[in-house]
């Protein structure tokens, strides 16, 4: 298991071994999302990434803002 700490400036490095297995690299945005006592980090994608995401999906029973109160 990888591990890192907190610097005096909030600062963790992650270990080398953690981006190379996820293919991170230096300057991508992450989001941080809160988990009980701890936190998840995940990278944001790129559109190009989220492009075909929904493909396949079921445009039915879709609601636009015409047909809102």
């Amino acid at each position: 298991m990888a591990t890192a700490i907190l610097s005096a400036k909030f600062q963790i490095s992650i270990p080398k071994e953690v981006r190379e297995q996820q293919h991170w690299s230096a300057g991508q945005e992450f989001v941080f999302i809160p988990k009980g006592k701890g936190v998840l980090l995940i990278p944001v994608p790129d559109l190009a990434d989220l492009r075909g995401m929904a493909k396949g999906a079921d445009p039915g029973n879709y609601r636009d803002r015409k047909d809102r109160l």
